[in-house]
């Protein structure tokens, strides 16, 4: 087989002087903010599905009292309609806690880590780990996506 005559993208070439602790280091950083980006999403499904349920005991307190059930109406209204979920929040708070205090923080600090040490690169442990599976001149295996935009 011939060379590749693609090399990867620039924006996935390891600057010079990068070991590869260092971009083993970055990817574990790297992969540990994208594991709180799935507990964000988490975090976003249980605020959804709380509300959701939270306005379906509107017709579950009318359809109550439809069946005659007005005790037990009154019993779903005060108790449970509008309860704070923990003590003073609802889930849209702790949703906007969590990005304050936690997501954003960390998403600032690995992309401030990034920069120091890779020029801001991202995703490099994985762009190494392609470079190294590929095929060369296989059709599936480029190194970029093609070119869309002719000439």
């Amino acid at each position: 087989m011939t060379s590749d005559p693609q090399p990867p993208d620039e924006a996935h070439r390891r600057p010079e002087g990068v070991s590869d602790a260092t971009v083993r280091a970055l990817g574990a950083l790297s992969e540990a903010l994208e594991t709180v980006e799935r507990a964000r999403g988490a975090l976003y499904t249980f605020h959804q599905l709380t509300g959701g349920a939270d306005l379906t005991l509107d017709d579950a307190v009318r359809l109550l009292r439809e069946a005659g059930h007005h005790e037990q109406a009154e019993r779903v209204e005060r108790e449970i309609l509008g309860r704070n979920v923990i003590p003073g929040h609802w889930t849209f708070q702790i949703v906007e806690a969590y990005n304050a205090t936690y997501y954003r923080p960390f998403q600032e600090l690995e992309a401030d880590i990034r920069g120091e040490l890779a020029d801001g690169r991202d995703h490099l442990y994985e762009a190494g780990m392609k470079e190294a599976r590929r095929t060369r001149n296989h059709p599936d295996h480029t190194a970029l996506p093609p070119d869309d935009h002719p000439g």
